[in-house]
């Protein structure tokens, strides 16, 4: 099986609710960035902004039951199922419950932690 990985334009920052205001002030008040709130409705993510950077789209997420940072970053293949048949032969297993997802997504993680959506390439 020949699975091709790209990475996706999205960031996400999951961010603990203490530090939350803080961090997204950094990102409009000191680097100037466009910082705009988004609507959201996660049962995990109580609070998001979206951040212009560059090419890609950095987006803070507020997590009410985190006590650090985490990074998660995007992953785009042609074919979900058989990405994810391919990763599951490699022993990298989904971990769908971390957050909530759309049909045809997956979250998996590196041997480090660092989470990844896996999504269908958009064409």
């Amino acid at each position: 099986m020949d699975t091709e990985f790209e990475a996706g334009i999205n960031i996400a920052i999951k961010i603990p609710k203490n530090k939350y205001e803080k961090t997204v002030a950094f990102y409009r008040d000191i680097l100037k960035l466009d910082v705009e709130e988004k609507p959201i409705t996660n049962p995990t993510v109580s609070r998001t902004h979206e951040v212009k950077f560059g090419k890609n789209v950095i987006w803070l997420d507020c997590v009410d039951n985190y006590t650090h940072s985490e990074t998660w970053l995007q992953l785009t293949v042609p074919n979900v199922e058989q990405a994810t048949s391919y990763l599951e032969s490699k022993g990298v297993e989904t971990c769908d419950e971390l957050e909530e997802l759309p049909e045809n997504m997956h979250w998996i993680q590196d041997p480090a932690g660092t989470v990844f959506n896996l999504q269908k390439r958009e064409k």
